[in-house]
């Protein structure tokens, strides 16, 4: 069979895809015609995500690749759809980690933050941002991030910083901000209160120390791995129903080495059967025994300063915590109170999140939002309904978290982020101010050092971003914005933050709009193939940039995006990015081939009975994955909608149809034409369905579809030009496919069915018989006539590389195939006797599994013993065997006499 004949007026694309090539200014043209901004037209429908702001001092790494391609998949759907869609970008201040790279800058010239002073300081700050600040940006350019630009926020610009002021204001005359001396997260180096995403755990080495307290029968053994911190102990603690301790409990211990008497008390708290039952406590130094400290009112005896040195009178002040550890072990030992040492002692540490330093909990005067009824409110917004959690299994840790939350530490000692507005007076006076109101002023005036917490303004993210506290037009009509994408990972901090105070300020909404998202959808974490967490020191972490400089940026979308679904980890590998960039080569020379025999999607698709039947089963297939598509993006199954969209375009398109097609293009006139416009059609609704995660190349191969084919239809009966050349010149704003119930054609399923099978059985038994994909082999395909195959035996002898049988034809293998069975002359093409041992051995080896499966499927003990699973798979392994053996022998006995 010839190839068919490209038409002069087809257009050409180049012959290989190069995305650096095109990437770019595509995505500029987008962005200057303005596609990304929402119409604003009132009867389109709002749809609205608020994008998890990235740090001014990040880079683009994998899992921002991920959430946003997401989020990007979400929004090009809608915006397709007709909503009104709005992708609000922008970035947080990230109070702590942005002042430790300036002061590292600072450090580089000799000088800290205090020889610049304050003012002075937050001003090199806004310099570094202005200069260095916000890669991420033009790199998530680069991802081909949808976003409007032109409503880009920062948390520190003036209307999100006004909405912070206000959010203090209201809180603290509400009564749900107040000041107070409380065990935080202490980093000794940055000397800052740390919440508790700020705080990573390790399992570090260390010592754990076993020390007796009294004597005698008044003597108790605590264990310790902060041999240091006994030093500011003011009790004992034991469970109260902990009958070994009951004579001890009101009475008082001698600490050792300092010779304080400290009470022996009774408290829930303990675990009588973790350890000796007995613990130390250290009101000042460590969370849980600050509890303690509270309910019995014991004193909080601070021995450590800010930096983390001991300031305890006596032979251990001045050394540094570390220094003070061995220090204080080795004094116990010399005094015998040392009952046992365990090192190495693995336990989790906590340590900050930007210098690594290891944390240290500590007593200190922070301002705390007063969580209760915030948190309640946040708690019933999902518990009725209002806002959804998918996966709705995550809806427990949720609650898990809010329902039980401790005030939140929002200070700060740092200069750069929003100062506290709370100014004290020289008498005492304490007034916080709102961003309308002036700061009281005079003699003695001094307005709060302290910052808020970066968590407190990127959780009014979503009321901020949008305009509040004005009522801007943008509130009303995108808020409660549409969906939240973020990982699970801080489900607890960021989105239960966002969820209390959009509701406490949007609460004159009334309930169903006063939430800040409607729905919540978590992704997981990016692991590598084995599961395994991404870590440098694993050597397996992914540069989402890299890899769009090697396979582009559709390829590394689509990768992130075949993975993701609700709740669940991502896995990638190289490979599978790698497999991503063949498949966009794949559509790309499928489109080329279309292209080059004059597709077009301009071109009517004519009535069912002037269509083949591989035209008909290609409609009826392609209409049934949209509806599948749509179903799996409105269940927020990303990674289902791929392979969907994968397995039509790359199964059943290119290998399948486009094959199938060459058949009528060859032939030339009404069948030709049917199929450039069913070629067309299906290439249409196909680029527009990938869009979404492919934006560049679909992009690139729409653009010469519509506008390349609308060139070479011009005098073509049924076709409007002049309406087809104003169609929409851009698949972003492109309508969405929808499923046409009318093309659906189960008949021609059935018959492309049946020649799918006939080729893949015979295409098995050439492979199986040794024969080269393109070697000739003359045939007849005995039977065919008959049945619904007739039709398809051009096409047929063309896949499968069959010969017309000549004369002195003579069959030396048989293969039935349902109503047709093949006849094949393989004389001299195979050596017999080699193949036939190497299908004995393969037939002996499959029997011998089936055996092996059957008796254990007889042995009623293994099916009453074993779990499911295993039965399951036992099953399999029969049902394998079986087939194997149909297959093999039906080979055998095909195989020539001899």
């Amino acid at each position: 069979m010839s190839a068919p004949q490209r038409p002069e007026s087809a257009p050409e694309l180049p012959q290989t895809f190069v995305p650096a090539e095109v990437e770019g200014t595509l995505y500029e043209r987008w962005v200057e015609r303005g596609y990304f901004t929402p119409s604003g037209k009132p009867d389109a429908t709002p749809y609205s995500i608020v994008i998890p702001p990235p740090n001014v001092t990040g880079s683009l790494h994998v899992g921002h690749a991920l959430d946003h391609t997401i989020q990007d998949v979400l929004v090009r759907r809608r915006r397709m759809q007709g909503f009104d869609a709005l992708w609000l970008p922008g970035m947080d201040h990230a109070g702590i980690a942005t002042q430790n790279v300036v002061e590292r800058e600072l450090a580089k010239e000799g000088l800290s933050r205090h020889d610049l002073g304050r003012e002075a300081f937050v001003e090199r700050v806004w310099r570094w941002k202005a200069e260095s600040g916000g890669k991420i940006l033009g790199q998530m350019r680069r991802l081909g991030d949808s976003v409007d630009w032109t409503r880009e926020r920062f948390t520190m610009d003036e209307g999100l910083s006004r909405a912070v002021g206000t959010m203090f204001k209201q809180l603290y005359e509400d009564g749900l901000i107040y000041r107070a001396e409380r065990i935080i997260n202490w980093c000794p180096r940055c000397l800052t209160a740390l919440s508790d995403i700020e705080v990573e755990h390790s399992d570090d080495d260390g010592e754990l120390v076993s020390i007796r307290y009294g004597e005698g029968d008044n003597a108790l053994v605590v264990a310790t791995t902060r041999a240091e911190t006994m030093l500011g102990d003011t009790a004992v603690a034991v469970h109260p129903d902990d009958e070994r301790y009951t004579h001890l409990v009101g009475t008082e211990v001698e600490l050792p080495l300092t010779g304080r008497r400290i009470p022996v008390v009774a408290d829930e708290h303990v675990d009588p059967a973790f350890g000796t039952g007995a613990v130390k406590v250290t009101p000042a130094h460590d969370p849980n025994d600050f509890e303690i400290g509270r309910r019995h009112d014991l004193p909080s005896l601070v021995v450590m300063d800010e930096h983390g040195v001991i300031t305890a009178h006596g032979p251990f002040q001045g050394l540094d915590r570390f220094e003070a550890r061995p220090a204080v072990v080795a004094a116990l030992r010399a005094d015998g109170r040392i009952e046992r040492e365990v090192r190495p002692y693995r336990h989790a540490v906590g340590h900050c999140q930007r210098c690594d330093t290891v944390v240290e909990p500590r007593v200190s005067l922070q301002w705390f939002v007063k969580v209760e009824p915030l948190a309640s409110a946040a708690s019933e917004a999902v518990r009725s309904g209002r806002i959804t959690i998918h996966p709705p299994e995550l809806a427990k840790r949720y609650f898990s978290w809010v329902d039980n939350m401790h005030d939140w530490c929002i200070s700060r000692q740092l200069w750069w982020g929003h100062r506290i507005p709370v100014h004290y007076g020289p008498n005492g006076e304490v007034v916080c101010v709102g961003p309308d109101e002036q700061p009281p002023s005079g003699p003695g005036w001094t307005q709060d050092e302290d910052v808020l917490d970066t968590w407190f303004s990127s959780g009014l993210w979503p009321i901020s971003t949008l305009g509040w506290p004005a009522q801007t037009p943008d509130l009303a009509r995108y808020y409660p914005t549409s969906v939240l994408v973020t990982g699970y990972d801080i489900l607890f901090f960021w989105v239960v933050r966002m969820a209390m105070f959009g509701l406490y300020a949007m609460k004159d909404r009334g309930p169903a709009d006063s939430v800040p998202f409607r729905e919540i959808v978590l992704h997981g974490m990016v692991r590598d193939a084995h599961g395994k967490k991404m870590s440098k020191s694993f050597g397996n972490v992914v540069d989402p940039l890299d890899w769009i400089d090697r396979y582009g940026a559709d390829a590394t979308r689509f990768t992130l995006a075949r993975g993701a679904n609700p709740g669940s980890d991502v896995p990638i590998t190289e490979e599978w990015a790698q497999g991503s960039r063949n498949f966009a080569t794949k559509l790309w020379n499928a489109s080329r081939f279309a292209l080059m025999n004059g597709a077009s999607a301009a071109l009517p698709v004519p009535p069912a009975e002037r269509l083949s039947s591989a035209d008909r089963w290609i409609l009826s297939r392609l209409h049934t994955v949209i509806a599948e598509v749509d179903a799996s993006y409105d269940g927020y199954e990303f990674a289902k909608a791929c392979e969907t969209i994968q397995a039509f375009a790359w199964g059943e398109f290119c290998d399948w149809y486009v094959e199938l097609a060459k058949t009528s293009l060859t032939a030339g006139g009404d069948a030709a034409q049917a199929t450039r416009a069913v070629l067309g059609h299906v290439l249409d609704r196909l680029l527009r369905l990938l869009h979404p995660v492919m934006p560049f190349v679909t992009e690139e191969l729409w653009l010469a579809l519509t506008q390349g084919g609308i060139d070479g239809v011009d005098g073509i009966d049924g076709v409007d030009v002049e309406a087809a050349a104003g169609a929409e010149r851009s698949l972003v704003v492109a309508a969405w496919p929808a499923p046409e119930q009318a093309y659906a054609d189960p008949a021609a399923e059935a018959e492309i069915a049946a020649l799918q099978r006939l080729v893949t059985e015979v295409r098995r038994f050439r492979s199986d018989q040794g024969l080269r994909p393109g070697q000739r082999v003359p045939a007849r395909l005995v039977g065919i006539e008959a049945g619904v195959l007739a039709a398809h035996e051009p096409a047929i002898r063309t896949l499968l590389r069959l010969e017309e049988a000549g004369p002195d034809f003579t069959a030396s293998a048989s293969l039935p195939v349902g109503d047709v069975r093949v006849e094949l002359d393989t004389a001299g093409t195979i050596d017999v006797a080699a193949e036939r041992r190497r299908l004995e051995k393969d037939l002996g080896n499959a029997r011998k599994d089936r055996d092996q499966a059957q008796r254990k499927l007889g042995n009623a003990e293994f099916l009453a013993k074993a779990p499911q699973p295993v039965v399951d798979k036992v099953n399999r392994q029969y049902a394998t065997a079986e087939a194997d053996i149909a297959r093999l022998e039906a080979q055998l006995a095909a195989l020539p006499a001899g």
